[in-house]
């Protein structure tokens, strides 16, 4: 055990101060492993960086998106609120791990550019952080919006200069017996040291001036779980205070032989983006190294402070020092620092259902009978679910079936990230201590989901089935699963599910995802190559039907675009169609660029970062970019190559980033079923035609909105209304 320490200590050393000298198994340095990994070079290649936007601010323009939901006067109020939240959620996760790999870069002696723009670490830190004060300021008249329209609904959120005297000594009492026991108050100085700020929690930080005249700095820490957050005021229902603006109103009570110089609400924003192929030991069992590394994640540098009001230059240095990072990073935020408190004010409007979006529910796909056997109808005919709209219960139920079904020999299956309470790993429990081979490859590095992938492996293991930690530098971050079966007179057979979207039954009601069930017995063949390769620590080399990889997914998709690149050539039709999360590879991007240049038509549906800047003349004419933010998470990912008439469709668990192509093992599955080709292509034809909550990317690279159709199309929508029409009206 005290290995382990040892071994976790020295990475995070490593991490922190970045020791050049240091040299992997791979005999390259951490720096070098970090440039080759973003796919980063000193001597850029030319090209017109027109067409290019930087990875990072494309990122803050698809959050400033997902703000404009907030503000969206057609969205419903409660569920305005919720994207608020959203989007400080979101902000928070991008400056954990995105700034807290720029900075640790910054911290180099070698320069690192990034490979689309030519911009520097340092560069892109400054362009984050000016993007970011933009965006608090619309974030803060949406908040004010917000706020506005829920008063006439009853609910309000006020502070001191809005309550009468008599509730403010209400609250002064309330102050006094529920709060003030509770709050623990520092001094700073020789004798106190500054104390550490754990991570995105709230603190008053109060400048104080003694009876001597000296100059100190007071921390109050804000949160626990004895007082709630949102204090109602009892002579009015339905109006709040938030505890750390009455902890702050009344701090003076706290420090009563100091007087009060200034004060805020402060937290702090710390890297989160740890990475433990670092420390990576065969002979050290991985689960614990892990265990150890999530524990040091909220331990490590500031990469961002927000200040609730403004403070002077002086002090704000004095912090700055205390916390290792430039005044720079201090943002003001005219808002609330933490915007969870939503939560509590949409259960308070439960009632309330105009506020809310009608309540939609996953419906049963007509492809399959829930009351006959699941497996003996995919041997039939290939499935395909569409999440949320149709319901994850046939998976489910194939795999409940294949626990108990005498003729099933194995189960295999990739978990990136699954639910707390999962069916799935109950499923794979019984088929465990049914005597069935299962086989479970845990991504222990699915960020921010390590704990809960820990609890789950355990629980698989102690079961009796196989676990995987993952495959040596590449995550696994495939949806894979393959049922093998094995019958005295047709032998050895495959069912295999290949997906877009993660085993979660939680997510599957939130993200829209595509799950393909097939009885493809080559395709299963070359699920099982998968499995073999991922149980040897290897990947596989060579594939004909599915796209895998690191090795076979990146140089294929460029192959189907030569092709398409070719026919245009030719003058022939030739159509290239793409919807994915992110589109940052730009190896794929340079292919894309050539295809409209050959005259190719390209339909890009790219959620969040799309590095690709379309319509720029004489580069990118040909292609069109959308972005959909809407009421559900767009996840899946649909490639698309040709026209219909020769069309080749793949669903894919990869997006077209270098992490995913070239540095994680991928799985995309072709669809060979005509009719559900013909689906899936619909369904990207109907996104293409959302102008309700599809924006289309100019030239510039912003995103405007779309007028397409007399009656805006909601593809969202359009696709839930679609289910509940196939399900039948007998459905509830």
């Amino acid at each position: 055990m005290q290995l382990i320490k040892t071994i976790v200590n020295k990475f995070v050393t490593i991490w922190n101060r970045s020791e050049r000298n240091h040299i992997d198994h791979y005999g390259m340095k951490p720096l070098q492993r970090l440039k080759r990994s973003l796919g980063e070079e000193q001597t850029m290649k030319k090209t017109n960086v027109a067409c290019y936007t930087n990875r990072e601010l494309s990122w803050l323009s698809f959050n400033e998106r997902v703000l404009d939901e907030a503000a969206n006067a057609r969205v419903p109020l409660a569920e305005r609120l919720l994207f608020a939240s959203i989007y400080q959620t979101n902000l928070d996760e991008f400056y954990m791990v995105r700034v807290g790999t720029l900075m640790t870069q910054m911290n180099s002696k070698e320069k690192i550019f990034e490979n689309k723009t030519g911009m520097s670490s340092e560069e892109q830190v400054c362009a984050i952080l000016k993007q970011t004060r933009e965006l608090e300021k619309k974030k803060a008249k949406t908040y004010e919006q917000l706020m506005g329209e829920l008063e006439p609904h009853g609910v309000r959120i006020i502070n001191f200069n809005r309550l009468s005297d008599d509730e403010g000594k209400e609250l002064e009492k309330y102050f006094d017996n529920q709060i003030a026991p509770f709050l623990s108050p520092m001094i700073i100085g020789k004798q106190h040291p500054f104390p550490f700020l754990n991570n995105k929690q709230l603190y008053a930080i109060v400048l104080l001036k003694s009876q001597k005249g000296k100059n100190r700095i007071g921390i109050v820490p804000c949160q626990n779980t004895v007082f709630k957050r949102l204090i109602e005021i009892p002579t009015r229902p339905g109006t709040f205070m938030l505890s750390e603006e009455l902890i702050l109103h009344f701090v003076w009570k706290l420090y009563s032989k100091y007087t009060i110089r200034e004060k805020a609400i402060m937290r702090v924003t710390r890297n989160a983006d740890i990475d433990a192929s670092g420390v990576y030991d065969e002979d050290l069992d991985y689960r614990d190294v892990m265990e150890h590394l999530i524990k040091k994640r909220n331990k490590l540098s500031p990469v961002r402070v927000e200040l609730s009001r403004k403070i002077n230059d002086k002090a704000k240095v004095e912090l700055s020092n205390y916390l290792e990072i430039g005044t720079d990073h201090f943002i003001n935020v005219e808002t609330p620092l933490d915007m969870s408190f939503v939560f509590q004010i949409q259960n308070y409007l439960s009632e309330k259902t105009e506020l809310f979006y009608e309540k939609r529910s996953p419906r049963n796909t007509p492809a399959i009978d829930l009351k006959a056997e699941i497996m003996p109808q995919i041997e039939k005919k290939d499935v395909l679910l569409s999440y949320p709209f149709e319901s994850m219960k046939p998976f489910i139920r194939m795999l409940e079936e294949a626990a108990e079904d005498e003729n099933v020999v194995s189960i295999k299956m990739t978990l990136y990230r699954v639910a707390e309470r999962s069916k799935i790993i109950d499923a794979l429990v019984d088929a465990a201590e049914n005597g069935k081979e299962v086989v479970v490859l845990v991504e222990l590095r699915a960020r921010f989901d390590e704990g809960n992938n820990i609890e789950v492996s355990k629980r698989l293991e102690e079961a009796g089935c196989q676990i995987l930690y993952g495959l040596g530098d590449y995550k696994v971050h495939s949806k894979l699963c393959l049922i093998t079966r094995k019958d005295e007179k047709k032998g050895f057979s495959y069912i295999t599910q290949i997906g877009t979207g993660n085993y979660n039954e939680k997510t599957a009601r939130l993200y829209t995802d595509l799950s393909l069930m097939t009885a493809n017995q080559e395709i299963g063949a070359e699920a099982a190559k998968v499995f073999a390769a991922l149980q040897k620590g290897e990947t596989i080399d060579e594939s004909t039907h599915l796209l895998v990889a690191p090795k076979c997914l990146q140089n294929k998709v460029i192959a189907m675009m030569d092709e398409q690149i070719q026919l245009a050539k030719d003058k022939k039709p030739a159509y290239i169609g793409i919807k994915i999360n992110s589109l940052t590879d730009k190896a794929l991007i340079e292919k894309l660029i050539e295809a409209s240049q050959a005259g190719v038509k390209v339909d890009l549906i790219v959620r969040g970062i799309c590095c690709l800047r379309p319509q720029v003349p004489g580069f990118t004419e040909n292609i069109t970019v959308i972005s959909i933010v809407g009421r559900f998470l767009e996840h899946s990912r649909i490639y698309i190559f040709g026209t219909e008439s020769m069309q080749k469709i793949y669903i894919a668990s990869a997006d077209f980033m270098t992490r995913n192509t070239i540095r994680r093992v991928e799985v995309a599955t072709p669809i060979y079923d005509k009719d559900i080709q013909k689906r899936i292509r619909q369904m990207f034809d109907t996104m293409l035609k959302d102008d309700e909550k599809g924006k289309e990317q100019h030239a510039d690279g912003t995103y405007h909105k779309r007028k397409l159709n007399k009656e805006p199309v909601n593809s969202q929508q359009y696709f839930y209304e679609q289910a509940y029409a196939n399900a039948g009206a007998g459905e509830k």
